[in-house]
C-alpha cells in the first residue's frame, strides 16, 4: 500500500466524519492485483457477485407456452428447439443454475456456439417527460457496457469448454468490449475481429468518413475447440472480382530439409535459396487431383547449381479459404421487415466453421430470428431469447414457415423442408392458469424455484416442509387442492405455529395461490417467528428483495424495437382490456380499436394509466387457420396516431415518450384498411401492452361478393 503519512492522517479523519473518500485513494487502498490493462468505470460489478445473483437479477422458472411441429421430427434424445420470451440475463442465469427440469443437463457446458448481436449503444442523452424515464431504450456509456459485461460472464459459464462465442458490435462501443472480453474470455483465447458490412450511407459534408463496416469479436472458452475452414471462390486481392486459377511455382524463399521431393518419378531439388511449399504427400494430391505439371517454358538453377529445364507447379484452387474480411457477403438483411435483420449468409458461415450437425446454438438478442433459421436448416439444436413481443413473434412466424424460405444451398431454391418440433417458453412472465394447471410435482417444483427456495423433503413435529430459501427460513406450498373448501388465514397460521414452534425460525414461507388466501396482510408475526405469504400471483414483498420487481417495457413505435431493458424479478400476465369494432366496405376490411386498459399496475409508475396510454402494438395474421398465429403485420402505437403527427428525428427512447403522451389525446385508433382479396374468412389479432401482457381475439370477415 503506498500511502504516505498525510494520506493516512487523511483517511482517517474522512472516515471520522462520514465523508467520502476522494476517487485518488482507490488504486492506492485496491490496487489491481493484475499488471494488465483493465476497463474502469462506475458500477462495474464483480464477476463473482454477478453470478452470485447480487445485481438483484435471480434465475426464473421457464414456462413452456406452446408446442410447434409436435408430430414432426425431434432429436433422438427428445430435444426441442426453444423461442424464449423474457430478460435474456434472467434467463442465462436460469441455464447457469442448472436446476429447471426444461434444460437441466442438457444445455450448461453443452453450448457449442453462442452469437450475439446486441442493440449498439448510442451515448446519446435524452430526458423524458418532467424528468421520468418511462421507457429504458439503448443504454448509454458505461451502463451499455455494463449491461453487456454481465450477460458475456454468464454466457461463458454455460458455453462448453470447446465453444465458441461471436459478439457483433459497432464504432460506438466495439473496442471498449473487444477489453472486457479479453478480461472475461482471455485474451489468449482471442481468435479474430472479424470485418463485415453494415447498411451504408453515402453521405456528403461530413467531417468524418462514413461508416461502411462492423466488427465481430471471435472468442473461444479453451485452447480446444472445433474450428471448419469455410472457403469462398477465389478472387483478386485488388479489386474482389472473380479470379481464374493459375498455375504458380512449386518453392518458396528460404531453406529447408530435406529439400528434394519427387514429382512425375523424377527426383527435384528446388532452386538456389528456396524450399519446396509442400510436403511429398502434399504434391502426391496435387498429382492425384491433376493439378501437378512440369512447365516446359520455364527452366531454373537448382540447390546443387545445375540448370534445370521445366519448373515444376502447382495449380491453385477455384476456392481459397476466408480470412477475417467478411465484406464480400451482406451483412444485414430485410426479408422479415426488422430492423438490423442479420444475413442468412453471415449466420451460415459463422454456424458452419465452428459447429457440427446436431451441436447446440444459442443466440439471446434474437431479434428477427436469423441465427434460429439458418441453425435450423443446417441441422443444429436451437435457443433464442429476447425481451421483444415483436421478435417473439416475428421469430415464431419464421421458423412455422420455414419450409418457403429460400434453401442455403442454392438460394434459387426452397427449403422445402418443415421445422422440427420446437417450443414456445416463458421466463419470468407466466401465465397464472397454466401454473395453477400443472401436475402437482411440477407445480411445487415450479412455485419453489419461483420464489427462489431449494426443494426439501422433511417433517417438523409430523408438518411437511417443502422448500427451503437462501435465508435459512423453511418454505411450505400449500396443497390447494387437498383443501378445496379451505383458506389460509389466521387461524391456519396459528395451527402450524402450535404445532412445529420454535423450530419454524426467524421466517417461514407458506406459497399459496391468492385466491387460497383469505388474509389481507403480507406476513403474520407469532412469537419470534414471522410468517410470509407468498402468493401466486405475488403481491410483491420489498423487504425480501434487494432490488424493486421490474417488468420491462414493449416499445410504442418501431424506432425503440432495439431499446435495451432490463427485468427484476417475475410478473404474471393480466390480459388488457380491448374493444374493437370490425367493418366492412366494398374493398376493404377495416378495424378500429375503440378501448385499451391495461390491468397491470407497475411500481415504478406514479399514476394509473389512461385508456391507450399502455397500449404498445398489434400483431395481424390476415388468414388465421384457428391453430397457429403467423404474424403478417405488425403496427405500433406511434404508426397508429392521427396523420397530421409529423416524425422526428429523435432517438428511440424519446420517441417511445412522444407516443405515450399524445396517445393520451386519443380516442381510439384505427388500423390501416386491409384488402379484401387478402383478407381469409378470419382474422387473428394479438394486442400486446408496453409491460408484456397481451390479448388475442379473433373476427369473422364475411365478405359477401354478390
Amino acid at each position: 500500500m503506498e500511502l504516505n503519512s498525510y494520506e493516512v492522517q487523511d483517511i482517517i479523519e474522512k472516515l471520522q466524519k462520514g465523508e467520502t473518500l476522494p476517487d485518488d485513494y482507490k488504486y492506492k487502498l485496491f490496487p489491481t492485483k493484475q499488471k494488465e490493462y483493465e476497463l474502469v468505470y462506475g458500477g462495474k460489478m464483480r464477476k463473482e457477485d454477478i453470478l452470485a445473483n447480487e445485481d438483484g437479477v435471480f434465475p426464473v422458472p421457464l414456462q413452456v407456452d406452446r408446442v410447434y411441429n409436435g408430430d414432426l421430427e425431434v432429436f433422438a434424445d427428445g430435444w426441442r428447439n426453444m423461442i424464449v420470451f423474457g430478460d435474456n440475463l434472467q434467463f442465462l442465469k436460469t441455464v447457469y443454475q442448472d436446476e429447471d427440469p426444461l434444460i437441466k443437463g442438457r444445455v450448461k457446458g453443452r453450448v457449442k456456439l453462442i452469437y450475439i448481436d446486441p442493440p449498439f449503444g448510442t451515448g446519446d442523452e435524452y430526458d423524458g417527460a418532467n424528468g421520468q424515464s418511462c421507457y429504458s431504450a439503448k443504454a448509454k456509456g458505461a451502463e451499455f457496457v455494463e449491461f453487456i459485461r454481465r450477460r458475456l460472464y454468464v454466457a461463458r459459464e454455460i458455453l462448453a469448454d470447446d465453444g465458441c462465442i461471436f459478439v457483433r458490435l459497432d464504432y460506438h462501443f466495439g473496442h471498449y468490449l473487444k477489453v472486457l472480453m479479453d478480461e472475461i474470455f482471455g485474451k489468449e483465447n482471442f481468435r479474430n475481429e472479424i470485418v463485415i458490412n453494415r447498411e451504408k450511407r453515402l453521405l456528403r459534408k461530413l467531417t468524418r468518413f462514413n461508416h461502411a463496416t462492423e466488427s465481430i469479436f471471435f472468442y473461444t472458452k479453451s485452447s480446444k475447440y472445433y474450428f471448419n475452414d469455410v472457403e469462398t471462390l477465389r478472387k483478386c486481392n485488388y479489386c474482389g472480382q472473380a479470379k481464374q486459377p493459375r498455375w504458380e511455382d512449386l518453392t518458396s524463399p528460404g531453406l529447408r530439409n530435406p529439400p528434394e521431393r519427387t514429382i512425375f518419378g523424377n527426383t527435384y531439388l528446388p532452386r538456389r535459396g528456396r524450399h519446396f511449399t509442400y510436403s511429398q504427400v502434399k504434391i502426391d494430391e496435387f498429382d492425384t487431383q491433376g493439378r501437378l505439371r512440369i512447365n516446359p517454358e520455364m527452366s531454373f538453377y537448382n540447390l546443387n547449381g545445375d540448370k534445370i529445364e521445366g519448373r515444376p507447379e502447382y495449380l491453385q484452387t477455384e476456392e481459397t479459404p476466408i480470412d477475417n474480411n467478411w465484406t464480400d457477403i451482406k451483412g444485414y438483411s430485410y426479408s422479415q421487415d426488422y430492423p438490423t435483420e442479420n444475413s442468412e449468409e453471415l449466420l451460415e458461415r459463422i454456424i458452419t466453421c465452428c459447429t457440427k450437425e446436431g451441436d447446440l446454438v444459442i443466440d439471446f438478442f434474437s431479434g428477427s430470428g436469423t441465427t434460429a433459421a439458418v441453425a435450423e436448416k443446417l441441422g443444429r439444436r436451437w435457443i433464442t431469447c429476447d425481451i421483444g413481443k415483436l421478435a417473439h413473434y416475428t421469430v415464431q412466424k419464421r421458423i412455422y414457415n420455414i419450409e418457403g424460405s429460400k434453401n442455403i444451398e442454392n438460394i434459387k431454391k426452397k427449403y422445402k423442408k418443415k421445422a422440427r418440433s420446437f417450443i414456445t417458453v416463458n421466463t419470468g412472465k407466466y401465465d397464472l392458469e397454466k401454473v395453477i394447471n400443472l401436475e402437482q410435482r411440477k407445480y411445487k417444483a415450479f412455485v419453489l424455484n419461483l420464489f427462489e427456495a431449494n426443494a426439501v423433503a422433511q417433517k417438523i413435529k409430523g408438518f411437511k416442509i417443502d422448500g427451503c430459501r437462501k435465508d435459512g427460513g423453511y418454505c411450505h406450498v400449500f396443497p390447494y387442492w387437498e383443501h378445496k373448501n379451505t383458506s389460509i388465514d389466521e387461524q391456519y397460521i396459528e395451527n402450524i405455529h402450535a404445532n412445529i414452534g420454535e423450530q419454524a425460525g426467524d421466517s417461514f414461507y407458506i406459497i399459496a395461490p391468492a385466491t387460497k388466501v383469505a388474509m389481507f396482510e403480507d406476513y403474520l408475526d407469532i412469537g419470534e417467528t414471522r410468517y410470509y405469504l407468498l402468493k401466486v400471483p405475488y403481491h410483491v414483498i420489498n423487504e425480501l428483495h434487494k432490488e424493486k420487481f421490474k417488468s420491462f417495457r414493449q416499445p410504442q413505435s418501431k424506432s425503440g424495437v432495439n431499446a435495451l431493458d432490463n427485468a427484476v424479478g417475475f410478473h404474471f400476465m393480466r390480459q388488457p382490456k380491448v374493444k374493437s369494432i370490425l367493418t366492412i366496405n366494398d374493398n376493404d376490411v377495416c378495424i378500429k380499436i375503440t378501448e385499451f386498459k391495461s390491468e397491470f399496475v407497475d411500481d415504478a409508475m406514479d399514476t394509473p394509466l389512461e385508456n391507450f396510454q399502455s397500449f404498445a402494438m398489434v400483431l395481424v395474421d390476415l388468414d388465421f387457420d384457428g391453430m397457429c398465429f403467423t404474424m403478417d403485420q405488425a403496427y405500433f402505437a406511434g404508426d397508429l396516431l392521427p396523420k397530421q403527427r409529423k416524425k422526428k428525428n429523435v432517438a428511440a427512447d424519446q420517441d417511445n415518450i412522444n407516443v405515450a403522451a399524445e396517445i393520451k389525446a386519443v380516442l381510439e385508433l384505427s388500423l390501416p384498411p386491409l384488402k379484401k382479396a387478402v383478407v381469409g374468412t378470419k382474422i387473428a389479432l394479438v394486442y400486446i401492452d408496453i409491460f408484456g401482457n397481451e390479448v388475442k381475439e379473433t373476427k369473422t370477415v364475411c365478405c359477401n361478393d354478390d
